[in-house]
């Protein structure tokens, strides 16, 4: 009886090892996030490019220069972000053949981080 339930017990110990490795190790690896770095900057582009031509002061151009400066700092270090907080592995919407269930679109996140005050 005793050889039995230390063979139970294997079983459950292995078969509990290989869920968690399976929850924490192989199943993020299998995950792939995807920006569409074109779409916001030709969102913020437009924005700024509205701003400046409504402008009616040089104050108001340097406020709309201070936000595109602040935007190109916020954009790289928004796109070395998303990586670490989706666990998962990041590339360009351009490069992606098709969407898979395990497929996440992140641009409204990038979009979000980068808009954040």
């Amino acid at each position: 009886m005793s050889l039995s339930l230390q063979a139970a017990a294997t079983l459950f110990t292995a078969a509990a090892m290989l869920a968690a490795y399976d929850h924490w190790v192989v199943r993020p690896a299998l995950r792939v996030g995807i920006v569409d770095v074109g779409e916001v900057y030709r969102q913020k582009e437009a924005e700024f490019t509205l701003i400046l031509t409504k402008a009616g002061s040089d104050d108001e151009r340097q406020k709309a220069m201070a936000m595109a400066r602040v935007f190109a700092q916020r954009l790289p270090a928004a796109l070395d972000e998303l990586p670490r907080e989706c666990g998962c592995l990041v590339v360009l919407k351009s490069a992606v053949a098709g969407a898979t269930p395990r497929t996440v679109d992140l641009t409204a996140h990038l979009r979000h981080k980068v808009e954040a005050p």
